[in-house]
């Protein structure tokens, strides 16, 4: 399908696939989409602005950058800069379509119903977007869908009218006259104030006065405090909206003037915040923020889950903007028609964003047109992006491989290490929930397609292998569909996050009839296959009695709102904490007999015991290790460290950047950067997928490991203390 892709400076139409519906979600046959102009113009002009320049104009990212330059290398810091730079980003946030498929948990809409769709990173500009519940809303029978493509915009106009709470009889001043400012004037006309607009175009001031505006001011004509003091018999404005966009903080002291004492000034646009505390003391004003459309907006659970808010405490959420707004637009108490400027078919999409930057044509609002949908042959999920012929494999030869989610760590991690290991592996496909994501990762990384539904991968015949990078709370499903699907599976911790889940990975091999052919299943516990951890299992092989293991993390603080802290990630435990179990295992060789947990009881709701919490194991060889596992500590201090005790010997282990050993003579091991083993577990999966090696983590290990995981949440999450 095509979509509107922003590269470097310039817009482009390329070939996605399209999205495939989930939960809560709706898919939708789009007819038109507005272009946003400040808003897009200001990423278009971003986007092609020198990698340099932004480091100047971003501090905060560079200090960043040198922190993940010094603790992972110069080469990885390389690859995620390049990952980041040159990936196109999507565009567009207001369209209007047709419902083609309603997700499970949806009962009010259905296919063909006509709706409009917000939301940055849903409603983009493409022939078929998905969009979860919140942000859609249905188009009043005998609206035009090219006039309900602008609900996004109308919406973020109601809601800073809201903010300003206007009363009967009001004066307004609206500064800025773009689509918001006009939008705006007419939502405040319909509420029954009196409006004054002000703009450096005198077109635009005309325009608005043709759509119901009482007073323009021209600012090269006429100075706007005094006019609007002049306007409203010396008074002030009871209220200011501005909805103009500027770095300057100029327009925020003239707002504050023009207002009268005990008046109220809203900002909408993007314009400087220095506030002069002259201009609002004396006046005792009120100053208020308009979050975009309302309610609801940066809240993932209102827009992403669907947890609307109670009509009776919050009477106006995103989604009830949207449907008021069109409601007015149906009934003709907002104007659009006179704004709409051009429209674009969706193919030259391209010119629509040159006649946008065109300073003299100065258009208030542009849509893009889609093909209609008895001109779509239906959704494809899949997309060639990098044509070439499949060569002739024979057995030990390089593994074809694919990959399920391509997030950040992917991106960054695996996806480089996997170009580097070219002679195991050759990237056959590329897998995002993200139609662009798939797309951009496969063209960069040499894919031969991009897919947004993974069973394709797994129905691929020339796929020998899948990578799984997905929120943790899917890796079970997809490693068991993989599995059936007789693909060999490496997953990215955790291997499951429930005891069935385990069990029923169990249960697939042990189904396999004795002397059958199995596919290689390997959990990403990369640490145990870095050179720190090799060198330990060296020099411990040989002990004589038991040993004990401290283990360390400073994991640092993350907010218990991020996903790794929700039921998507299963919690830090089960998420990171189950490497430091693998280790433990690998290092005793030995089953797991007793699990200890003491948890921290924090005193204020910022931390949780989830994530500060002291784990002790003891295992049939008579070892017993102990993790450390905090969020209260500094980032500044090192993330992991270990420390054994075995046979009159100490072994501490620093970071993965420095191993010593006390008690004997022995040489340590030092690396500039850490160094977890990322790319020999990749490597040690493709010499078992060849058939070259046993795997690399027995199955009872990466079971025990699990196990130990989930032991301990069940202790953090109901303070039970023994096995």
């Amino acid at each position: 399908m095509n979509q509107v892709i922003i590269r470097q400076g310039t817009a482009v139409v390329e070939q996605i696939p399209a999205p495939e519906i989930q939960k809560g979600t709706v898919l939708v046959q789009v007819d038109y989409s507005c272009i946003s102009i400040g808003t897009e113009i200001s990423g278009l002009r971003t986007s092609g602005v020198p990698l340099w320049k932004r480091a100047v104009q971003q501090p905060d990212k560079v200090r960043k950058l040198i922190r993940i330059a010094a603790k992972q290398g110069l080469s990885h810091t390389r690859n995620m800069i390049k990952v980041k730079t040159g990936a196109g980003q999507p565009s567009g946030y207001s369209a209007a379509g047709t419902v083609i498929e309603v997700g499970e948990g949806i009962a009010d809409l259905r296919v063909g119903d006509r709706v409009a769709c917000a939301g940055a990173q849903f409603a983009h500009h493409a022939d078929i977007i998905r969009v979860p519940r919140n942000l859609v809303t249905p188009v009043p029978e005998g609206l035009s869908m090219s006039e309900a493509s602008t609900v996004t915009l109308g919406a973020i106009a109601m809601q800073g009218i809201r903010r300003a709470a206007p009363t009967l009889g009001e004066t307004f001043v609206v500064i800025g006259l773009g689509i918001l400012g006009q939008l705006t004037a007419q939502l405040l006309k319909a509420n029954g104030c009196r409006v004054i607009g002000t703009d450096l175009d005198a077109g635009r001031i005309a325009t608005a006065k043709e759509l119901g505006m009482e007073l323009g001011i021209y600012p090269r004509e006429d100075n706007g405090i005094e006019a609007v003091r002049r306007l409203t018999d010396g008074v002030g404005a009871d209220g200011v909206i501005i909805t103009a966009a500027t770095k300057s903080s100029l327009i925020l002291s003239e707002a504050f003037r023009m207002t009268r004492k005990k008046g109220r000034v809203v900002v909408v646009g993007d314009v400087g915040l220095e506030i002069n505390r002259s201009d609002i003391y004396e006046k005792e004003l009120d100053f208020y923020i308009s979050t975009s459309y309302g309610p609801g907006r940066y809240d993932r659970s209102y827009e992403e889950k669907g947890q609307d808010y109670p009509l009776g405490y919050v009477r106006w959420t995103e989604n009830r903007n949207m449907g008021e707004y069109l409601r007015l637009v149906s009934e003709e108490k907002v104007r659009l028609v006179p704004m709409i400027s051009q429209v674009f078919p969706v193919e030259k999409a391209s010119e629509a964003y040159k006649f946008i930057q065109h300073e003299e044509a100065r258009p208030m609002m542009v849509l893009l047109s889609y093909p209609k949908q008895s001109e779509i042959t239906g959704p494809s999920h899949k997309v060639i992006v990098n044509p070439r012929p499949l060569p002739l494999r024979r057995n030990g030869q390089q593994i074809r491989i694919g990959l399920i989610g391509a997030g950040d760590f992917a991106k960054h991690m695996h996806l480089p290490n996997i170009r580097a290991l070219s002679g195991n592996y050759e990237l056959q496909a590329v897998m995002s929930q993200t139609g662009h994501n798939a797309a951009e990762t496969a063209k960069q990384f040499g894919a031969r397609y991009a897919a947004t539904s993974y069973p394709l991968l797994l129905q691929d015949p020339d796929i020998d292998a899948v990578l799984i990078a997905t929120r943790h709370d899917t890796h079970a499903a997809i490693i068991l569909d993989a599995l059936r699907a007789g693909k060999h599976v490496y997953v990215e911790k955790p291997l499951a996050l429930t005891r069935e889940e385990l069990d029923e990975i169990q249960r697939f091999y042990d189904d396999i009839p004795e002397g059958g052919s199995s596919p290689v299943l390997m959990t990403g516990f990369n640490r145990r296959f870095s050179p720190y951890a090799a060198k330990i299992k060296e020099w411990v092989a040989q002990r004589s009695n038991p040993m004990i293991l401290n283990y360390r993390m400073n994991a640092g603080y993350l907010p218990l709102d991020h996903w790794t802290q929700t039921e998507e990630g299963g919690g830090r435990n089960r998420g990171e904490c189950c490497h430091i179990y693998d280790i433990f295992t690998y290092l005793t060789g030995s089953k797991v007999q007793r699990v200890r947990v003491s948890h921290l009881e924090p005193a204020t709701k910022f931390y949780s015991r989830s994530d500060n919490f002291v784990a002790t194991m003891e295992f049939a060889d008579g070892s017993v290790a102990t993790v450390t596992y905090t969020a209260l500590g500094s980032k500044d201090y090192p993330k992991e460290q270990m420390d054994i005790y075995v046979d009159g010997k100490n072994i501490f282990l620093d970071d993965y950047r420095k191993l010593t050993m006390t008690g004997v003579k022995a040489k340590g091991l030092e690396t500039k950067t850490s160094s977890k083993g990322q790319l020999e577990a990749l490597e040690r999966f493709a010499e078992a997928v060849q058939g070259r090696s046993e795997w690399p983590i027995p199955l009872w290990q990466q079971v025990q490991a699990t196990e130990i995981a989930l032991e301990v949440e069940r202790s953090l999450t109901k303070g039970m203390m023994n096995l």
